[in-house]
């Protein structure tokens, strides 16, 4: 008995399955990654720091989460992944202990013009669902309230293949929400045509101001002048009305020019043709510039910019229409579907309430359903990407968010951090990306990477808790209780930059006057109008640069070298040391290496599976011909000085035989942004956000502007790298330019001269000007969220 009892008393030996509490990471490589060994724990937030460019995205996107969803790929047959996007096995040599990774990353959502936050997450299917129910008058099924679905009439015999065959007569219908006018973009296109021709000369003489279009040009002007169906001696002004409606309209005919045979075809729909349906982000910069001029958009008159025919406006609950819906600030139709009581679509009232509501949690309430989703923000975009991860029923899941402060007022910072910790006590693990002191204090674990950036980083600086960082002695350890001190002095405008009855967006009538040749920063919370007061009321045009957070576009042959233009001077500097063409130093072009069309890598394709790149064995990854390789400028060739550092070609160009001030000018600006440990030849695409923003900016910083417009350029910076932008932000203010900046980082707002701050709240709550003044005065007045915030933490 008293055995049995002792045999009771004893602990049971831990279950087998209790072991896998820890994410085992051992020798990454991934990109600059230097055999990293790391131990995630479980079920807890781990937050990974570390300067930009450091490896952070690489350890955790780039390893972790890609070998997650590469698994969780391979789990489907080999039919269903053939539709699937192929991943290639990171470079680790373990992981060990992985779960289902949910990745909430910052890509900017498409930028279709049909694509909307509505469409983009459940909330427009929804509304449909209930408008077909409730709606009056009834007009027909969902997809009658979609304006992404046209409506469809056909009528005709069919043949029914049924013991004897014979044909039935069949009609089809399907009722769709399109607007037949502008299909369901809300807005319609027209062409200036003052662009594209001065109607005073006549063809002869050179009417057509289109670039590209040369008077002796034998595929363009010549069809018009010699088709036979114009008067090129006439002045175009003066042509019947039947010319003209060739001249601008005429479907393509085949004419003879000098005897060969050619299509003429009207300006407009060529013009449409060869320019207005390209990607505009990959025209030339002085054929973007035309395509800009020439084309403007108005609202469509038809459905008043609401996409949706007059069937679907029709058709109300309660005196609103779907497109009124749509309309609302979320918050606000969060609440009106609150009130609708209808027992018949009960479960998808709930469902359509928990998905506004989550919008309202999350900080969104200010957006609208019909907002176009390619005018989101990176922050705004992520924080959408949420929504269907809030009430989410699964547990044990890896979910892995990249910077999700980004674009965040201190204020909403403390809700973000709330939703973190959230998803981690409903048992999951959740790894973040981060760089702002706020959302690293309330990390279980942090990981810091480091010491420096590009190549000189890779490597695990500390592992431990927040208080083991600060004591920790490494960058970020340094940083983290650094606060910007509010300035002494403040500088002097020496002008203004008048502002009035700004009405963009949900801006209520704000007249402001902007203070130039001074630091001038414009903040508020998410929501409260900053991109739209800056962004709408100063246009980037003549002495006006505008760095907004646009995504970067470029494939893995583009490079900081090709995207800032410094390739051209270094392949003119090659060219002339060596006295032969320019285009052999190029591996886009005759200098290539034949074997992998100067990519440096054969891929090889298999199918369902991940592709595999193996360096190439002609060029050992060079990407040029041997011939080119054999031509030298200050002893190095082409390849050595791609794989040179920003900070190496600065010096290298900078003086002796290789000196080349164009180039050198460029790789100035590089440095001066904080570059300077990229390598030249480095594709964009293994860029960081931050990388590319500041890429960006560093371009940007060449045109000739005195108001420098940047949105949010903190983004993405290590604590220790908004130091250094405040002294470059200096540098601009006390070389004359004028800067104005979009910003919710303190550390900015203490260095201003000047702070606009909007709200007070976002949305309609938001768009009036709540404070103007010093940082001192803001600090002083604490009349405003911000001022609070900021006085907080000058005060820390």
């Amino acid at each position: 008995m008293s055995k049995a009892t002792r045999a009771d008393t004893q602990s049971p030996a831990p279950h087998a399955a209790n072991s896998h509490d820890l994410i085992r990471v051992h020798g990454a490589r991934e990109n600059n990654l230097k055999d990293v060994s790391i131990e995630i724990p479980k079920r807890r937030l781990t937050v990974f720091t570390g300067v930009s460019g450091s490896g952070k995205s690489s350890l955790v996107f780039d390893t972790i989460a890609a070998e997650s969803q590469r698994l969780i790929n391979e789990t489907y047959s080999s039919f269903v992944q053939g539709f699937m996007p192929t991943l290639a096995r990171p470079e680790v040599d373990v992981l060990d202990g992985l779960t289902t990774a949910i990745i909430v990353d910052q890509q900017r959502m498409g930028a279709d013009p049909r694509s909307t936050v509505g469409t983009a997450t459940d909330a427009h299917a929804m509304l449909r669902i209930l408008f077909s129910r409730l709606g009056q008058p009834h007009i027909g099924p969902p997809s009658a309230y979609a304006f992404n679905v046209p409506s469809v009439r056909a009528s005709g015999a069919i043949t029914v293949e049924r013991g004897a065959k014979k044909a039935v007569k069949a009609t089809f219908t399907r009722t769709g929400g399109m607007c037949t006018r502008c299909e369901g973009r809300g807005t319609v296109s027209d062409i200036d045509l003052t662009q594209l021709y001065d109607d005073s000369k006549s063809i002869a003489e050179g009417a057509f101001t289109i670039p590209g279009w040369k008077s002796d040009s034998f595929w363009t002007v010549r069809v018009y002048a010699e088709s036979g169906l114009l008067d090129p001696n006439k002045p175009i002004r003066k042509f019947t009305k039947k010319e003209m409606q060739d001249f601008l309209y005429r479907e393509p005919t085949k004419v003879k020019v000098e005897g060969v045979n050619l299509t003429y075809e009207g300006l407009i729909p060529k013009i449409q043709k060869s320019m207005l349906s390209k990607d505009k982000e990959a025209m030339q910069p002085h054929i973007r510039a035309f395509v800009e001029r020439a084309v403007t958009f108005t609202t469509c008159p038809d459905c008043d910019g609401t996409r949706l025919s007059e069937g679907a406006r029709s058709s109300k609950i309660r005196k609103i229409n779907i497109a009124d819906a749509c309309a609302m600030q979320i918050s606000d139709l969060a609440e009106w579907v609150r009130d609708l009581d209808e027992p018949s679509v009960a479960p998808l009232l709930t469902a359509l309430r928990q998905t506004l509501d989550s919008f309202v949690e999350i900080g969104l309430g200010y957006l609208s359903l019909d907002r176009p989703s390619g005018t989101l923000s990176g922050g705004e975009a992520q924080r959408v990407k949420m929504i269907r991860h809030l009430g989410s029923s699964l547990t044990d899941v890896t979910y892995v968010f990249d910077e999700p402060t980004i674009g965040l007022h201190p204020h909403d910072i403390q809700r973000m951090n709330n939703l973190l910790l959230r998803l981690r006590d409903k048992g999951n693990t959740v790894l973040v990306v981060e760089h702002k002191p706020e959302t690293i204090a309330i990390a279980d674990h942090v990981v810091d990477l480091g010491p420096g950036a590009g190549t000189a980083g890779g490597t695990v600086c500390f592992e431990g808790t927040v208080e083991g960082l600060r004591s920790g002695g490494t960058l970020t350890g340094r940083h983290f209780d650094d606060r910007a001190a509010l300035k002494e002095t403040v500088r002097k405008p020496t002008g203004t930059l008048e502002i009035r009855g700004a009405t963009t967006h949900n801006l209520q009538g704000v007249d402001v006057d902007i203070p130039l040749g001074v630091l001038a920063v414009v903040t508020g919370v998410a929501g409260s109008g900053k991109s739209s007061l800056v962004h709408g009321s100063i246009p980037a045009g003549e002495g006006v640069v505008s760095v907004d957070q646009g995504a970067i576009r470029g494939s893995r042959r583009s490079n900081p070298a090709t995207y800032t233009g410094l390739l051209d001077p270094i392949r003119k500097a090659f060219a002339k040391a060596n006295g032969v063409k320019p285009a052999l130093f190029s591996a886009n072009s005759e200098g290539a290496c034949p074997t992998c069309n100067g990519v440096g890598v054969i891929y090889t394709d298999l199918a369902v599976m991940a592709g595999v790149a193996t360096t190439c064995e002609e060029c050992e990854g060079k990407r040029f011909q041997a011939s080119v390789l054999e031509y030298h400028l200050g002893g190095r060739d082409i390849s050595e000085v791609l794989a040179m550092s920003v900070t190496e070609a600065e010096a290298f160009f900078g003086a002796g035989e290789a000196h080349t001030p164009a180039a050198h000018r460029v790789l100035v600006r590089l440095a001066d942004v904080g570059l300077g440990y990229l390598s030249l030849g480095q594709p964009l695409t293994t860029l960081s956000g931050g990388e590319r923003q500041r890429l960006k900016l560093a371009t940007h910083m060449a045109e000739k502007g005195g108001v420098y417009v940047l949105d949010e350029p903190t983004t993405g910076l290590h604590l220790a790298d908004v130091e250094h932008l405040l002294g470059l932000l200096d540098r601009l203010v006390d070389s004359g330019k004028s800067v104005i900046v979009i910003e919710h980082h303190q550390a900015v707002m203490a260095h201003a001269d000047w702070i606009i701050d909007l709200g007070p709240g976002a949305g309609h709550d938001g768009g009036r000007i709540v404070f103007e003044g010093t940082p001192a005065d803001l600090v002083a007045d604490r009349s405003t969220l911000t001022g609070e915030h900021l006085a907080a933490y000058v005060a820390t």
